[in-house]
């Protein structure tokens, strides 16, 4: 006990002398422990009243009701409204190709000739033959009239005049199929010559100058595919066929179609729906259309794959709001608006699809509501807001140019 008496004597000591020292510094550390311990509450309720009252900037859009084109965007390959397999119709030798691959033909245009020779030998064979059977008949109908009067004179038989009769007819039956033959034989001479029934474009030839053709399965030449009208095939999946007025695409002009060419560009004629599946495909859950195009400068060409884009009509008073306006929350969306004293208010609403930067708002805003596009982070449920006006978004009469984000369709 002695002993720590002592201890505690002499460590008093050693203070008295350090605080005789360095007083100036233990007057700024028990001014420190001070404004710690005692004026936390006071300091920070200082700072915090201006800080409440202060007002966050915030750009905001008045909005109005728009009429929105419904839109929808697919997939679609480009093929000839008519494509034409060209094959020889006789057996022969091809003597020469006509046409230069790839190149536009106009219909009409010889294409391919086939060695005519054996043709004409049958075609002079075929005439002999008629001659032959015309001096028959010739014949037999001058027996027909001369036995007549002898059997009204009772010259000859009935009988004698009945056989000379059935002879002429079989004489004239034979006439007739002699001129078929003549006809037969001018047609297969006329097919030695192939010309195209179509305009369009033609394929690369598929036999060579020399080649033994042969009528039938074997005979396919080249094909030509008609380009000017041409035809797009395309699809649309459940999803978005349940966005068009009564589900579906129809014939006609009341849907707008237009072409997005792989570069990018947009394809300068438009076009109309000429076939529209009456069922959907099972399988793949989707129906079947194509669109049909003018194509006098040959610019689409049949296997290309373009962007289809359809306006199927238009949704009347919707809101446009950007993107950057909406929030999601467990609950749905919401977006934030001005009240009536300025302040921030949270709104509930429902959201379409997107046309181009800007979301489709079906419900939950009313004509002339300010909605905060900006600067949400640092809102608050009652905020008080400093409105910078970014403009009024003026109702649309037709929605004309504007264009869904890629992959993005509209119109829910």
């Amino acid at each position: 006990m002695q002993m720590q008496l002592i201890f505690l004597r002499e460590m008093f000591s050693v203070l008295r002398a350090a605080a005789r020292r360095y007083r100036p510094a233990f007057a700024w550390l028990s001014l420190a422990v001070l404004i710690s311990g005692c004026g936390n509450d006071q300091v920070e309720s200082a700072h915090a009243a201006p800080a409440a009252a202060k007002s966050v900037p915030a750009a905001v859009l008045q909005v109005e009701p728009r009429r929105v084109p419904i839109e929808v965007e697919a997939v679609g390959q480009i093929e000839g409204s008519k494509e034409v397999e060209i094959r020889a119709r006789v057996s022969g030798i091809l003597l020469k190709r006509l046409y230069a691959e790839g190149a536009l033909v106009r219909a009409g245009t010889p294409m391919f000739k086939i060695d005519r020779a054996p043709f004409e030998i049958a075609l002079a064979q075929a005439k002999a033959q008629l001659a032959q059977e015309q001096a028959r008949n010739e014949q037999a109908r001058r027996e027909s009239v001369r036995l007549k009067q002898l059997v009204e004179e009772r010259a000859i038989s009935q009988r004698e005049f009945d056989d000379a009769g059935s002879a002429l007819k079989l004489s004239n039956a034979s006439l007739q199929i002699a001129q078929a033959n003549v006809r037969q034989a001018e047609l297969n001479l006329s097919y030695t010559d192939v010309a195209a029934p179509v305009s369009g474009v033609s394929g690369r030839a598929l036999r060579s100058e020399g080649s033994l053709i042969t009528a039938g399965a074997d005979s396919l030449l080249t094909t030509i595919s008609q380009v000017d009208p041409i035809w797009v095939r395309f699809s649309l999946a459940g999803s978005d066929l349940a966005k068009l007025p009564q589900r579906r695409l129809v014939r006609g002009a009341q849907t707008e179609v237009s072409l997005i060419l792989p570069e990018g560009k947009a394809y300068p004629a438009k076009g109309r729906i000429n076939f529209a599946a009456t069922q959907i495909d099972t399988r793949l859950g989707t129906q079947q259309l194509r669109a049909e195009f003018d194509n006098a400068k040959g610019q689409l060409l049949p296997g290309q794959f373009v962007r289809v884009h359809l306006v199927a009509g238009y949704r009347e008073n919707v809101f446009l709001v950007p993107q950057t306006a909406v929030m999601e929350v467990e609950s749905g969306h919401v977006v934030f608006v001005l009240d009536k004293e300025g302040k921030a208010a949270l709104r509930p609403v429902q959201m379409g699809d997107w046309i181009g930067s800007d979301w489709m708002v079906l419900d939950g805003l009313a004509k002339g509501d300010s909605v905060i596009v900006d600067n949400l982070l640092k809102l608050r449920p009652g905020s008080q807001v400093s409105a910078v006006e970014t403009g009024k978004a003026k109702p649309s009469e037709t929605g004309a140019g504007e264009r869904a984000a890629p992959g993005a369709a509209t119109g829910k």
